[in-house]
């Protein structure tokens, strides 16, 4: 009986929790790096100390929505990675119009997570944009290298090739999306085809692993 009190409580923690971090996200959509603690709470209909309670800070939200839109946008990686392509080239151009479209699509929740120093407040000072933006970039280039290493044929005597290339390819992205996102000095689709032809070179010449996906 205690044990299911336990966990009946334990559910309902995390239904509220996920209602909480619903009402973060309608925040962030309005108003991007700018989102305060306080409007989370009043969106949330609650007092700020409670929603401390459920994430200690503004880094703890931070880290919980990051969790949220990484995971997202690793499925919208992935399906791009999986789905159809008649070549390499089609599938890592639809990789990175995939990543775009995300960023595009949703620019405040990106400029939130990639760059909350730009709306930090009086209460937010001591709020490290890199030490919490920097993981959700690292998580991206590790899940990109378990895919290069699993669908290409690399040099086994370079055990580290995938993963220099999977956070290069990553950091790439990252970069060319954050200036273009700003700037948009060309269209997506221009973007994406110049990318791609940065990336081929060796990426072009290393042969698929026998039996498996194409890359």
């Amino acid at each position: 009986m205690e044990t299911s009190h336990r966990l009946d409580q334990q559910e309902a923690a995390e239904r509220r929790r996920k209602e909480l971090l619903e009402a973060a996200d309608r925040v962030v959509l309005r108003d991007g790096p700018e989102a305060s603690m306080n409007a989370i709470a009043a969106e949330a209909g609650i007092t700020k100390p409670i929603l401390y309670r459920h994430f200690g800070d503004k880094g703890g939200l931070y880290r919980a929505l990051a969790i949220r839109h990484t995971d997202a946008l690793l499925a919208t990686l992935r399906a791009a990675l999986d789905a159809p392509a008649p070549t390499r080239r089609d599938r890592v151009e639809a990789t990175l119009n995939a990543y775009l479209d995300a960023i595009e699509s949703r620019p405040q929740v990106y400029r939130f997570l990639m760059h909350p120093a730009e709306g930090a407040g009086e209460t937010d000072k001591g709020f490290d944009v890199g030490r919490h933006s920097a993981p959700v970039l690292r998580r991206l280039g590790e899940e990109l290298a378990v895919v290069i290493a699993e669908r290409v044929d690399l040099d086994a005597e370079d055990a580290a090739l995938a993963r220099v290339w999977g956070h290069g390819i990553v950091g790439m992205m990252h970069a060319a999306g954050d200036w273009w996102l700003g700037e948009r000095p060309v269209s997506r689709e221009k973007l994406v085809r110049h990318l791609a032809d940065l990336l081929w070179g060796r990426l072009a010449e290393a042969g698929d692993r026998p039996g498996g996906p194409v890359f």
